[in-house]
């Protein structure tokens, strides 16, 4: 099962604050642990909104809207994620519970989602069979 940990913004990460070195000591030790319990599929951060653009689309089809940031509401911004990938759901939980506050001074959140997998979205053996292929050639693209 793979799961993401989204990681909320706070008004510090939307202000560009950088984390502390002690911070970024402390993600480091959490991934190599994640690393090394062979978990670890993905992990970044991401920069303030006011770098993002938001692709909008209308009720009736037509043109998507493009929007530049920043975007108000921080607590709905993600400032980073870790995709991982683990037997359940409970694993999942004790990862996320590991990591660091990924703001430091108690403001951090992180939300914990279960991403789907290509069978629970496709019943369509044609289709599934197509994005099986799709997904085997970018990991191959992927490796060194």
């Amino acid at each position: 099962m793979r799961f993401m940990m989204i990681v909320k913004a706070t008004t510090d990460s939307e202000a560009g604050v950088k984390p502390s070195h002690e911070l970024i000591e402390a993600m480091q030790k959490y991934n190599e642990e994640l690393v090394r319990a062979g978990v670890l599929l993905a992990a970044d951060g991401l920069q303030p909104s006011s770098s993002g653009i938001r692709i909008s689309y209308p009720e009736q089809g037509g043109k998507p809207k493009v929007t530049d940031g920043p975007f108000t509401e921080a607590k709905e911004i993600i400032a980073g994620y870790t995709l991982i990938e683990v037997k359940s759901r409970e694993e999942a939980i004790e990862w996320a519970l590991r990591m660091p506050d990924p703001h430091g001074f108690g403001q951090g959140e992180i939300e914990l989602r279960p991403v789907f997998e290509v069978e629970d979205l496709m019943d369509n053996p044609d289709l599934l069979e197509k994005e099986t292929v799709l997904r085997q050639q970018l990991q191959g693209q992927s490796k060194p």
